[in-house]
Order: C-alpha cells, then sequence, then structure tokens
C-alpha cells in the first residue's frame, strides 16, 4: 500500500519505560508504510527509548523515517524507590510523570512548525497525558488518536455495567476483576493526575491499541460500544526477532540449554523488592531445581542516567553457587527481554505482568508466572491465567499486601517448568504466539486493522 507523502505523524509518549518502548515500536511499524514519524519527548526519555531499542534494526531504510526531537528535561527530584512500601506503585516516579505535563509548549512548537508542511498532521499520544496536546485543536489540519497502554480486558472492566458482559467470560473470572483503586493498585498522587487530564479527552479522533482480535476479541466488542473509531493493531513489538549482533554475559549459557528449560525472571522496570523478598525468590528458585535467568535490578528512576542504583542483596554465596551447578545467571542491569524472550532455551517467564511483557510473553509463545504489582498488572495476569489460560499464579492479588514465601516460588516454577500443566501451558502460549503471527500477516485481523488506519490518516 502506497502511503501518502502529505501525512506526518507526531508521537507523544509518557515517560516510563513500557509506554516510551511500545511507542517507539508503533514509530517503527508506522514508518514501514513510508510515513515520516516525529516522537517527541525530554532528552532523557528519548536518549532511554533509543538506548533500549531491542528486536529491530534502528538503523534499517524505514527506522529512518523516524525523527526524535528532543525537548530539555524539565527540573523534578528524583527520590530513591522505597521497597518497603505496601503499594507497589513506583510512587518515586511521581515527580518525573508531572514534570511530563510541562511538554505542552515545545509539542505545540513542534506540531506549528510541521503543520504548514503536510496535508494532514496526525498525533498519537499516550492516553494518560492529553494536555500535553491540546494544542492539535488549533490546527486546521491536525487531529490526534490517543494510545492505550494497557489491555483491552482492563479497559472493558470499567464499562460492563453499562454495556454487559463480554460473551466468553465466565463468572469466576468476572468475580475475580480487581474492583481496588488508589489503596492497592495505585497511589492518590497519580489518581489526582489522571483526573486532572479527564477534560482533555476530548481530543482523540479515536483510540489505538496494542492488542488484537486473537486475544482479546470479546473486550474489543465491548469497546466498541463506548468508543467512535478504534483500531487493534498490536502487537507492537516484533514477532520475528532480528538476531542481536551483540553478545551478552549470559548468550553462550543460554545457547548451550536445552530447549524450553530455562525461567526467564523481570519483574519490569518499575518494582523494588525488599531484600527479605529477594531472598525468597532466591530460595525458590534454586529449590526448583530449574535452570532461570533474573534480572535483579532496582527500580528505574524518572533519570536512569543520574545517581546511584541500589544494589539488591542475594544470600551469601548465591550467586557463585548457582553459576558453578551451571543453575541460573544473576542479570545486575536492564536486559533485552524480547531477545530473551525469543530464544528457543526460554520455556517461562515470571513476570509482574507490565503489558508490554504480556505482549511480548505471548508473541513469542512463552507462558507465564504471574506476579502482578500495580496498576492494571492484576487485570493482565487474570487475563494470562484465567481468559487465555497460559499461566501459573506465584501471587494472586486477593493477596496483593502479603509476603510471597519461598516455597510458593519453587512450586509456581516447578509446575510451569517440569510438570504436565506446564507442558499444556506451554502448548497454549505457543497456539497464541502462532494466532498473533497470523493476525499480523497479509489477510490478518491486524494486518488489516492497521492497513485501515494507515488508510484512515492518508484519506
Amino acid at each position: 500500500m502506497q502511503a501518502n507523502e502529505n501525512v506526518v505523524v507526531v508521537m507523544v509518549p509518557f515517560p516510563a519505560q513500557g509506554h516510551l518502548n511500545q511507542l517507539l515500536h508503533l514509530s517503527r511499524l508506522i514508518s514501514s508504510y513510508n510515513i515520516p514519524v516525529h516522537y517527541v519527548a525530554s532528552a532523557t526519555h528519548s536518549r532511554q527509548a533509543r538506548l533500549r531499542i531491542q528486536g529491530w534494526d534502528p538503523l534499517s531504510t524505514h527506522s529512518q523515517l523516524i525523527h526524535f526531537h528532543e525537548f530539555p528535561t524539565p527540573a523534578f527530584h528524583s527520590p530513591d524507590p522505597n521497597p518497603h512500601d505496601p503499594v507497589k506503585f513506583p510512587s518515586h516516579l511521581q515527580p518525573s510523570f508531572d514534570a511530563a505535563l510541562l511538554l505542552r509548549q515545545p509539542v505545540a512548537s513542534v506540531l506549528s512548525e510541521l503543520s504548514p508542511t503536510v496535508k494532514r498532521l496526525v498525533v498519537i499520544y499516550d492516553s494518560i497525558i492529553p494536555s500535553v496536546i491540546q494544542d492539535v485543536a488549533s490546527i486546521p489540519n491536525g487531529e490526534a488518536y490517543s494510545f492505550q497502554s494497557v489491555s483491552t480486558f482492563c479497559i472493558s472492566s470499567y464499562y460492563w455495567g453499562m454495556v454487559g458482559k463480554p460473551l466468553g467470560m465466565d463468572d469466576d473470572v468476572v468475580n475475580q476483576i480487581p474492583s481496588g483503586g488508589i489503596t492497592t493498585m495505585m497511589t492518590q498522587e497519580m489518581m489526582e493526575l489522571l483526573n486532572s487530564q479527564s477534560e482533555y479527552r476530548e481530543y482523540s479522533s479515536g483510540a489505538l491499541f496494542n492488542t488484537c482480535r486473537a486475544i482479546e476479541a470479546p473486550f474489543l466488542d465491548v469497546l466498541e460500544k463506548v468508543n467512535a473509531k478504534q483500531w487493534a493493531i498490536g502487537p507492537f513489538n516484533p514477532v520475528e526477532v532480528c538476531k542481536a549482533k551483540k553478545r551478552y554475559s549470559y548468550s553462550d549459557w543460554l545457547d548451550n540449554q536445552a530447549p524450553d528449560s530455562v525461567i526467564y525472571v523481570s519483574f519490569g522496570t518499575t518494582t523494588s523488592l525488599t531484600n527479605e523478598q529477594i531472598h525468597a525468590i532466591a530460595v525458590g528458585l534454586e529449590n526448583s531445581g530449574q535452570k532461570f535467568i533474573w534480572v535483579l535490578r532496582d527500580a528505574d528512576r524518572g533519570d536512569i542516567f543520574v545517581g546511584d542504583t541500589r544494589v539488591c542483596q542475594l544470600p551469601e554465596g548465591y550467586e557463585e553457587r548457582i553459576k558453578l551447578k551451571g543453575q541460573g545467571i544473576i542479570l545486575r542491569d536492564w536486559a533485552p527481554q524480547l531477545e530473551i524472550l525469543a530464544h528457543a532455551s526460554t520455556g517461562g517467564f515470571m513476570s509482574h505482568c507490565g503489558w508490554n511483557s504480556c505482549m511480548e510473553s505471548m508473541s513469542m509463545g512463552v507462558p507465564m508466572a504471574t506476579w502482578p504489582m500495580h496498576s492494571d498488572q492484576p487485570h493482565n495476569a487474570l487475563l494470562v491465567t484465567k481468559v487465555l489460560k497460559m499461566g501459573v499464579v506465584v501471587k494472586d492479588w486477593a493477596h496483593w499486601d502479603e509476603f510471597v514465601e519461598s516455597l510458593t516460588i519453587e512450586k509456581a516454577v516447578k509446575e510451569l517448568m517440569a510438570s504436565k500443566q506446564g507442558e499444556e501451558l506451554r502448548r497454549r502460549a505457543v497456539e497464541l504466539s502462532t494466532a498473533m503471527k497470523r493476525s499480523m500477516a497479509e489477510g490478518g485481523d491486524t494486518h488489516k486493522e492497521f492497513g485501515d488506519f494507515i488508510s484512515h490518516i492518508c484519506r
């Protein structure tokens, strides 16, 4: 399909890794239609997004149509993450989130600069911060589309009362949908930020979702009754990962493991765990007898390039022991998760269930051990385990404030990696991966919807 050369897209992400990453992946997909994309963020977060690109070549022909606009980072204090906070929402990032609202003027300047050069100026913005793009309303050839960074299962749960239960949902699942808000999944400060943005949501001409009908059809049907226009155009991440040229400390070890024998353990970029909980995970993993790669690091700061990072403590001699036994690898820095999940030796993923992680795991055909921490993650964990049936529970959200014992972790790892049920979950995960890849291929649902969206903005 030949894209209209008179269309340009401006991408405005929210400054947290899972959001930056998804919209950078979307930038790659849109640029593949020969449409220029302008990725607008603070210098710090633009640098962070580019540093962590994975699964595709940023120097490829189409990727060169992605232009980065880096504005001075608004001043904010970036406190240390607090692993002892009972609510695991990353409150230490709140100053960074609040500072993102100050990007309105820089974004407006980009829009006014680009507007005279094109027939249509398309803004895709993270739905958390619509006030930042409000000036698109005063641009005659401008229109904006909200990007929803979470699962449609999570979003649609708030509308069931208005539009009826989606088909295919049994009462057992409905009864387990998290109903808590501020006190368990989010902080008061974050709720205030979200509420402050409600009046600006009118600027959206449609909604974009990082999902596909192969995994979330019933929930997309619910949202169709709410949204005037919507497009399910995921997964955004590559479903065929290009072979990394860079070798990592774990590369040789992972290459030498049997297929589907390694569980990858990572709780994302916003989670801080106490030393006591880290100790329990360490014991549980070792006692499971299973091979593992564990990304053991503290949460990102608002500026990942500034300040000392807490070194998470393991039991004395632990790291040397598991390395000597050949059982596992501990990674102390950010890791290329998509590439690890795509590796033939990776057969399971213990995760916080951020939507980015869920989509990467599903598209790579890797079943999950779910341990949600905050925000939409409890909903995503329920979707993975009870609806899609491709995961086991490590921590049930009904017990969100309880310590997870090493025995619980050990049992979950064994169930996922060394049981008949685990084999069935792996088979189910591969089925979903195949369906998602089919959706992305020519003639598939995602391929059609992406084509529809491109046709719409190029009309």
